[in-house]
């Protein structure tokens, strides 16, 4: 498999990223500066301001032009499907587990290699004034 892009890629994908529909994406979770990390203990954590949680579920296919598509919208569970070009997919599940941490389980292909995988992002502060995001 694939090694997956670093959450940093996320973070620049919100420039090229097709923009998905409005939906009151997890109340009670707020966008600012988030950790993600590959286990639930934060070991190699990366951190990047969020302002659109559903960029979250990209992570595998960070810095790609996906059309992004809402299956389930619930509370505690973000459900989407992305359509990344010819033979490029995923689906995303963002669970909260707590207003500032979440899980995202995510599977699909990139690049004709095949994904599956979790990760972790708690939300850690207020994004820096000097970050323009």
């Amino acid at each position: 498999m694939r090694r997956v892009a670093p959450f940093v890629l996320l973070l620049s994908a919100a420039a090229v990223a097709q923009p998905a529909q409005a939906p009151s994406v997890l109340p009670g979770v707020e966008p600012g500066l988030w950790e993600v990390s590959r286990d639930a203990t934060g070991n190699g954590a990366r951190r990047g301001c969020l302002k659109d949680l559903t960029l979250l579920a990209t992570y595998a296919h960070a810095g790609d032009r996906c059309q992004r598509t809402i299956l389930v919208n619930s509370p505690r569970r973000l459900l989407m499907s992305l359509e990344c070009g010819q033979g490029e997919f995923g689906r995303s599940e963002i669970t909260v587990t707590t207003p500032r941490s979440l899980k995202l389980d995510t599977q699909g292909f990139r690049r004709g290699e095949p994904y599956d995988f979790s990760v972790y992002a708690r939300r850690v502060g207020e994004c820096p004034l000097s970050s323009g995001r």
